[in-house]
C-alpha cells in the first residue's frame, strides 16, 4: 500500500452493519481484531448531507430492507454520533486494530481528522465528488480510493483533484487537476499517497463482473499501489486478488448475515473473516520473491528425486562403453544424465555390475 506496509493491508469493513447501535459497532471492532484484520472501517455521514429526500434506494437495498422507506429514512437509522465514533476509535486502539471510517461529507472528514485517523478511505460513489476529494487531499493524509463504476477517465479526474490538493497543502499553490497530476511533483505525491481499489459496485457482485485483471490496468495507467474492495459472496476472490498483486483488501463483514440491514447479506461472518485473513497470509508466504531456485526443502530432495548414470549390464574394466550399456536411475548422487554422451566411447575405469554408478 502507498506509504508504509509490506504485507497486504486487510480492512474489515463494518460499514453500517452496526444497524445504528454503538454496542454492536464495538462488538464488530472486537470481531475484526480477533480475526486478525489490520483495520476496521465504518462509514461517517449525516443523511441530510448525503441524499436528497427524493433519492431512491438501490435495488439491493430494496431487496434487503424493503421498499417502504426512502434512502434518507434508511440512512437516518444507520447514523452514529460523533461522540460514538470517538469511543469506537478508542476501542480500536485498545484492541490493536486501526480505526478507519469513510467520510461522506467535509464535516465528517473534519471530525475524523480530529480523531487522529492515519489515512482516509473514500468510496466509489465519491470518485466524482471534487469538493470532498479536494478536502481530503488538503489534509495531507494518504488516501485509499475505491473505483467501482469507474472508467479510467473518472479515476484520472479524481487523481488530478487529489494531486492539486496535495500540492496546495504543501504550499505550492493551487493548480488545475490535469496540470497537477501530470507534473513530476504531483505524480510523485499521488504515487506516494494514493492506493486505488478495484471494485464492482453490486451486492453481491456477480463473479463474471469482478474483473480482477483491472487491477493491473490501474497500476499500469497511474503508477500507484492497487488493491481490491470485494463484494462477492465468500472469501475466495479476495485471496485470489492478493495472488494477483493486491496490496489492500477490503471486505464487508457482519456478526450475523441474517440481521436486518442493507449490507448484511453481502458480508461474511467473523469465522469467515478469520479464514480469509489466514488465506491471505498463506498466499503472501507462498508468493515468494520471484527468483527461480530450489528452496532448502527441495535441496534435500534433489539427490533422491534425480538420477545418475548407472550400468545397465555387466561391464568389464577397459571395455569401451556404448549407450546401450548405460541407464539413468535414482539416486542422483553420481554423474548427471546430462553428461551421458561424454561417457560413450570411453573405456570403463573398472568392472561394473548392473546398477553400479558409473565413474569417470
Amino acid at each position: 500500500m502507498a506509504g508504509t506496509l509490506k504485507s497486504t493491508y486487510i480492512i474489515a469493513e463494518a460499514g453500517v452493519n452496526h444497524n445504528g447501535s454503538a454496542e454492536l459497532a464495538a462488538r464488530l471492532i472486537d470481531a475484526a481484531a480477533e480475526a486478525g484484520a489490520d483495520a476496521v472501517k465504518f462509514q461517517t455521514f449525516k443523511a441530510e448531507r448525503l441524499v436528497s429526500r427524493r433519492a431512491q434506494k438501490a435495488e439491493y437495498q430494496k431487496r434487503t430492507t424493503g421498499e417502504g422507506e426512502s434512502q434518507m429514512e434508511m440512512l437516518r437509522r444507520l447514523e452514529l454520533g460523533d461522540d460514538v465514533f470517538g469511543k469506537l476509535a478508542a476501542r480500536a486502539e485498545e484492541r490493536g486494530v486501526e480505526f478507519l471510517s469513510t467520510p461522506f461529507d467535509v464535516e465528517s472528514l473534519t471530525m475524523l481528522v480530529g480523531l487522529g485517523v492515519r489515512r482516509m478511505k473514500l468510496g466509489s460513489g465519491d470518485v466524482t465528488n471534487a469538493p470532498l476529494l479536494r478536502a481530503v487531499g488538503l489534509t495531507g493524509l494518504p488516501v485509499i480510493l475505491s473505483t467501482g463504476m469507474c472508467l479510467l477517465a473518472d479515476v484520472e479526474g479524481a487523481l488530478g483533484v487529489l494531486a492539486s490538493a496535495y500540492l496546495e497543502q504543501r504550499g505550492e499553490g493551487r493548480r488545475l487537476p490535469f496540470d497537477a497530476l501530470t507534473s513530476p511533483e504531483g505524480q510523485a505525491l499521488v504515487e506516494a499517497n494514493v492506493t486505488l481499489l478495484h471494485c464492482t459496485t453490486e451486492y453481491p457482485a456477480p463473479l463474471d463482473q469482478v474483473n480482477l485483471r483491472a487491477m493491473d490496468t490501474l497500476r499500469q495507467a497511474f503508477g500507484v499501489s492497487v488493491g481490491y474492495s470485494d463484494h462477492t459472496e465468500g472469501a475466495s476472490i479476495p485471496i485470489a486478488a492478493v495472488a494477483l498483486g493486491a496490496s489492500v483488501i477490503e471486505k464487508h463483514f457482519t456478526l450475523d448475515r441474517s440481521m436486518e440491514g442493507p449490507d448484511h447479506r453481502a458480508s461474511i461472518e467473523p469465522v469467515e473473516l478469520a479464514a480469509m485473513v489466514r488465506g491471505i497470509r498463506a498466499v503472501e508466504t507462498a508468493l515468494g520473491r520471484s527468483i527461480k531456485r530450489p528452496g532448502p526443502a527441495e535441496i534435500a530432495n534433489r539427490p533422491i528425486a534425480r538420477r545418475s548414470v548407472v550400468a545397465a549390464v555387466r561391464i568389464a574394466q577397459g571395455q569401451t562403453i556404448s549407450l546401450d550399456m548405460l541407464a539413468t536411475k535414482r539416486p542422483g548422487a553420481g554423474i548427471s544424465p546430462m553428461l551421458i554422451d561424454e561417457l560413450v566411447g570411453r573405456p570403463a575405469s573398472r568392472d561394473y555390475e548392473p546398477d553400479d554408478p558409473i565413474e569417470r
